[in-house]
């Protein structure tokens, strides 16, 4: 009776109080008499219909789908641009003036004008804001204000050669506009400045991540470009807030008091806030994760600065971006900031914004061709000042033709910063709708041509020494090892040294960790170091000799293809990842469990690539790979791989006369003992392969003995250190449901 008495104490509770719920509710009617009932008519679904309809309407609700529209639709463009090798901004970007007037809004103006009502915008205006000023705040502490002191003399030169250059010709270019496309009641001032400041701005973080995708992050050009973004970014803020106060004054001594005042801020958060700041960083410097208190100290000073430049006249943004740049130095600290913040403002946030820019922005105002005249002037003004300005200042100070066209290619890069820049013009009354739709093409324009550019810049200025070190390599025999975790690298390194450590001379070891673009953290300037030192630590253990391969993709499964093609590697090795298959480990690694279609299965059937019903038991991204790489690739599955003195070396038909190279290579450096398992006798009428096992054995006497399957049982298999197969023999055994395959050693899988 003991066990039931907690359900009996809760069913006479419920039932009790429910009657007594009923009672004061019937009797409540009693006092509804002098109440006036007034029929609507309505019956209760049609009552149901109304309520539900205006629950839809409702702000919160409204505001709520449209989060939800903006961020699939931003991230689906986001994607779909990073496929074609664009900064998904680009992408999110375009998702914003799709879902504008400019398409959506043309092409279906009632779903539009549901979706986007026009009194619901000052919701979204206003939640956008939040998210500029929160991504703000990151982009502040990914920047250092000591950089202009401490970076090399070359850089800041660069840095502000290709701002004073393209405002000098975007106020040049004001003077012939102002008459006919500035806003009425706009002064000349007001005008050519925020036309010359729009013609100054490089998108830091678009930068930044181009220059990691591109690998050279380490190489001198990377740390000169890089160094002048940052130093751009800074003074081109500056400059901003500057140009904000003389807009809002009127005239520029109107604005010295605002300019005052904002000195006075500065001055403010450097000697007094950032001090501050730094004690408490210092006290919570060896803690995994911040404290809730901790946290809210620093989002309130966030929110302070942001509050105190609006007040000012400057800007809030401009406050966010001062807030981040004053955190305390230690990277740990920024780091976990960061990720608190990072993600909700880039993911969440950021789109709202694109899309409020796009709602704004109209293409088809600029239905005149003299429009288009402008706007095509306009963007040849922003690439000659930024392009050719960086560029020409590179080449001064000492850069190569090469690097300094790559420096200002780079530095015309202008993607979001830009279009925070406009806006703040269109809130101001500064660019008319014409005015900034032209210049957010060229925000468009500038940014899409900065990858392809880089590609003709390398073409043009290929370097022969490369090619030429290339040539020379042809001899040597190459492997590429693909690792995402340093065990599993430290693991391939193992089963790379087994094919070379008696033939260092003649090979070449490359060990490739890739990073996709998205999960970059700028601030992690040691995140290499630490994926690679424990595979080198191993490799020098083993004295085998190693090349370091870091990159940073947007797409990591065609970069281990590409790097694998262009280094003319013979061999790449990788782990079998994630199978796609439900079920037990062994049934994910064998195949024997219920097989899932993979969309990327229907496509290769269609381009012919795959047959429909040769399914793959590896994860996408080894399916892909063994499906588009020219040159071998080898699975490895390890189960305890220590050596390699016995290996089992299975044939099913003509295709694994492929594994004869690898065989000689396992023999050469490790003095390999090779079984070879006749399957069905296929070994006893092929003279081709037992000539090249007699060549074999006639250099190595006595390492290769050929058994029938039926010679073969489970204890000698258990006996081998390897199991070396081609996946088409591989795939054989697993229909074939070998038993001797779930109690088998470590397996490593040759596509030729």
């Amino acid at each position: 009776m003991r066990k039931y008495k907690n359900s009996i104490f809760y069913v006479v509770v419920v039932i009790v109080f429910s009657i007594l719920m009923y009672f004061t509710v019937d009797k409540g009617h009693a006092l509804e008499q002098n109440i006036t009932q007034v029929n609507s008519g309505k019956n209760n679904w049609e009552e149901f219909i109304g309520s539900f309809l205006e629950n839809l309407h409702h702000p919160l609700a409204l505001l709520l789908f449209q989060i939800i529209v903006i961020v699939i639709v931003a991230r689906f463009f986001g994607w779909l641009f990073n496929k074609i090798g664009q900064p998904s901004v680009i992408g999110e970007i375009i998702a914003g003036i799709v879902l504008g007037p400019s398409l959506f809004g043309m092409y279906f103006p009632e779903t539009s004008a549901a979706v986007f009502p026009v009194e619901s915008l000052g919701n979204l205006g206003l939640l956008s804001q939040v998210g500029l000023i929160l991504f703000m705040f990151v982009i502040g502490m990914e920047l250092d204000l000591k950089v202009l002191k401490t970076k090399a003399h070359d850089a800041v030169v660069i840095s502000h050669a290709s701002i004073i250059i393209p405002f000098a010709l975007g106020m040049i270019l004001s003077y012939f506009i102002y008459t006919t496309y500035a806003p009425e009641g706009i002064n000349f001032l007001s005008f050519s400045l925020f036309m010359g400041i729009a013609m100054s701005i490089t998108a830091f973080p678009v930068l930044a991540r181009i220059v990691q995708e591109r690998g050279i992050q380490k190489t001198k050009l990377g740390t000169v470009v890089l160094t002048s973004a940052a130093a751009d970014d800074i003074t081109a803020w500056c400059i901003l807030a500057v140009v904000i106060a003389i807009v809002k004054a009127g005239s520029f001594v109107s604005a010295l008091y605002v300019i005052g005042l904002s000195v006075l801020y500065v001055l403010v958060m450097l000697k007094l806030v950032r001090p501050f700041l730094r004690h408490i960083g210092n006290l919570n410097a060896n803690n995994k994760t911040l404290s809730k208190p901790v946290v809210g100290i620093f989002l309130l000073v966030l929110i302070m600065s942001a509050y105190a430049t609006e007040v000012i006249g400057i800007h809030a943004l401009f406050g966010a971006f001062m807030a981040g740049a004053i955190m305390p130095d230690n990277h740990k600290f920024r780091q976990i900031f960061v990720e608190k913040v990072e993600d909700v403002a880039v993911i969440l946030f950021l789109p709202l914004f694109f899309v409020f820019t796009g709602l704004r922005t109209e293409i088809g105002l600029l239905n005149d061709p003299e429009l288009w005249k402008i706007a095509g002037l306009i963007i040849l003004v922003a690439v000659t000042g930024k392009f050719l300005g960086s560029a020409i200042a590179a080449k001064y100070v000492g850069q190569s033709w090469k690097d300094s066209l790559t420096i200002g290619a780079l530095m015309n890069t202008r993607g979001l910063m830009e279009l925070v820049a406009l806006n703040i013009g269109f809130e101001l009354g500064v660019l008319t709708p014409e005015v900034f739709a032209m210049m957010v093409v060229m925000a468009l324009v500038t940014t899409f041509m900065t990858g392809p550019s880089i590609d003709l810049i390398n073409k043009l200025f290929k370097n022969k020494e490369e090619v030429d070190g290339q040539t020379l390599d042809e001899t040597k025999f190459k492997i590429l090892f693909y690792f995402e975790k340093a065990f599993k690298g430290k693991n391939l390194l193992k089963l790379a040294n087994t094919f070379t450590k008696n033939q260092q001379e003649t090979s070449v070891v490359t060990a490739l960790h890739l990073v996709n673009s998205s999960d970059v953290d700028l601030l992690d300037n040691r995140y290499e170091e630490k994926v690679f030192s424990p595979i080198e630590e191993e490799a020098h253990g083993m004295n085998q000799k190693l090349i370091n391969l870091y990159k940073v993709s947007t797409d990591v499964n065609s970069e281990i293809v590409d790097v694998a093609h262009k280094g003319k590697y013979d061999l790449i090795l990788m782990d079998l990842g994630s199978s796609i298959y439900d079920g037990t480990i062994l049934g994910r690694l064998l195949g024997f469990t219920t097989r899932i279609v993979n969309p990327e299965i229907i496509v290769d059937k269609v381009t012919g690539k795959e047959k429909f019903f040769d399914y793959s038991p590896f994860d996408d991204r080894t399916r892909y790979v063994i499906t588009n790489a020219k040159v071998p690739v080898g699975i490895f599955i390890d189960k305890g791989l220590q050596e390699v003195n016995k290996i089992l070396v299975p044939f099913f038909h003509e295709n694994d006369k492929k594994l004869i190279p690898f065989i000689l290579k396992f023999i050469q450096n490790n003095d390999s003992q090779i079984i070879i398992m006749d399957m069905r006798g296929y070994l006893r009428n092929n003279t081709f392969i037992k000539e090249e096992f007699r060549l074999i054995e006639q250099a190595k006497p006595n390492h290769i003995v050929v058994l029938s399957d039926s010679e073969v049982n489970l204890e000698l298999i258990q006996q081998q250190d390897l199991i070396l197969t081609t996946v088409k023999s591989w795939r054989k055994m697993i229909e074939k449901k070998y038993n001797w395959l779930e109690n088998s050693t470590s397996l490593l899988l040759i596509k030729p």
